[in-house]
């Protein structure tokens, strides 16, 4: 008899998932068996993937919202549609994410602002509605945060990056501590570096700042310290996400999980 889906009639939020890994976290949770609110600053392209993910589980398996995560009232409307839609709230990934790239002496501060608002502020803010409905539920829940490598360690040209990515680790612990109680989970997923758009984007931008090519930019900087020169894939994500969201218990909370080829080994 085969196994049952791992997130039968859970409800998930997933920030960022009209593309790269949240994306695939996303369809991977819908494989599984849970219902999937699509929350993205594009409502288009959110609504879009939800109907693409029919194909995956079916009419209702999945709704686009439009959330600008760093807007406390987009949030809150957003996650107060998602539980009117399914009646219930039990997985936040909290994968919202840009990047810049610049030298700490030259970076812009408007810059700094807007890529610690969205991975903190957002982070805090999606965490926030999301624990009320859990809370007050009373099911249980997991919130998953996307880290990275640079939640552990530093690279050049990324100080708020890198700033950022250290912050969500303490806010996963604290979420594990208050959230105990409610039998809510926190932890964090620290990728190696994954080729999605987002990371396309840096290659040409470290060539510049570098003073190197392409290619070195992807050998000797981005997996450089991988025990076989290979990127991280959306899949190796979408798989430890979904290891976070299923786990049944506390003993496995407040805790960070390096998905790198071997970048940064605890």
């Amino acid at each position: 008899m085969p196994a049952s889906p791992r997130l039968q009639d859970k409800v998930a939020i997933v920030t960022g998932a009209a593309s790269g890994i949240g994306k695939e976290i996303a369809a991977t949770f819908i494989r599984e068996g849970a219902k999937v609110a699509i929350a993205d600053l594009n409502q288009e392209a959110a609504d879009a993937t939800a109907k693409e993910f029919e194909a995956i589980g079916g009419a209702g398996c999945a709704i686009g919202v439009a959330m600008d995560v760093t807007n406390e009232a987009q949030v809150e409307a957003g996650t107060d549609k998602v539980v009117a839609k399914y009646g219930r709230l039990d997985i936040l990934v909290s994968n919202a994410g840009i990047q810049t790239v610049a030298p700490l002496d030259q970076f812009d501060f408007a810059k700094w602002k807007q890529l610690m608002a969205i991975h903190v502020d957002g982070a805090f803010l999606t965490t926030r509605a999301a624990l009320r409905y859990m809370y007050k539920f009373g099911n249980g829940g997991s919130v998953i945060y996307m880290g990275s490598v640079h939640s552990k360690e530093a690279s050049v040209l990324k100080a708020p990056y890198v700033t950022a990515k250290h912050g969500l680790i303490g806010l996963a612990k604290v979420v594990a501590k208050e959230g105990a109680a409610h039998k809510v989970r926190a932890n964090v997923i620290c990728p190696g570096f994954v080729r999605t758009p987002l990371v396309e984007k840096q290659i040409p931008q470290q060539a510049k700042e570098l003073g190197i090519s392409e290619a070195e930019v992807i050998k000797n900087v981005m997996l450089k310290e991988t025990v076989d020169g290979e990127f991280t894939t959306v899949q190796d994500v979408a798989e430890t996400a979904l290891f976070f969201a299923s786990f049944g218990s506390n003993a496995l909370t407040g805790q960070s999980l390096v998905v790198s080829h071997g970048w940064f080994m605890q």
